[in-house]
């Protein structure tokens, strides 16, 4: 059996959902200069921003960061 994630803020949010909320929130020329990949400030987009994501864990780690830091 698997256990709760009591303790993940992050359970149940999608990468595609954290992406959306940080474009909404700061748009991809904010996002590019607070997280500086290429995805976010070379013609960016959700699907290339996620394909990146998902086979680059640091910078996942940073978004994730990013996300929990504009939530709270």
């Amino acid at each position: 059996m698997t256990e709760p994630q009591a303790n993940n803020p992050l359970h149940g949010i999608t990468l595609e959902q954290i992406l959306n909320h940080l474009v909404a929130r700061y748009g991809w020329a904010e996002m590019g200069r607070l997280i500086e990949i290429r995805c976010f400030n070379s013609d960016p987009s959700i699907k290339s921003s996620l394909k990146f994501l998902r086979k680059t864990p640091w910078a996942r780690a940073k978004v994730e960061e990013l996300y929990l830091r504009s939530v709270s």
